[in-house]
């Protein structure tokens, strides 16, 4: 069974960026979840998808570890490795029930506006 993150936002304002899924993969297991590498070059589209994505993990959860559920893999593995870190060993990372926890540290170093107070996604 995959936890459903209630109150969490599905997508970034305005975007076809999604940030969770409806329901969980029915046959075989979950998407892996792995470091994707974030080149320089990066659309700017996609830079605010990655600020708004972990703005929401860091307003709902805080430091504290939360279950991956039906949070997107795809948008997960732009930060996991990163700002998004395992929260228990061993890690599966092929599983809905994983733990993981933002490093608001590392977190503050990469995307430091979303740290301002009057900052919110789909604002510049």
């Amino acid at each position: 069974m995959m936890e459903k993150h209630r109150g969490f936002p599905s997508r970034y304002p305005s975007s076809d960026f999604q940030f969770t899924i409806r329901r969980p993969v029915k046959k075989g297991l979950p998407p892996k979840l792995f470091q994707r590498e974030r080149y320089a070059d990066r659309r700017p589209a996609d830079r605010r998808a990655d600020e708004g994505f972990l703005w929401a993990l860091k307003e709902h959860f805080g430091e504290e570890p939360f279950v991956r559920g039906n949070l997107d893999a795809g948008r997960l593995n732009w930060l996991f490795g990163r700002e998004v870190v395992p929260a228990e060993e061993p890690f599966d990372p092929q599983s809905y029930d994983a733990l993981l926890k933002v490093d608001l540290r590392r977190a503050e170093q990469s995307f430091p506006e979303i740290f301002r107070p009057d900052w919110a996604p789909g604002q510049p």
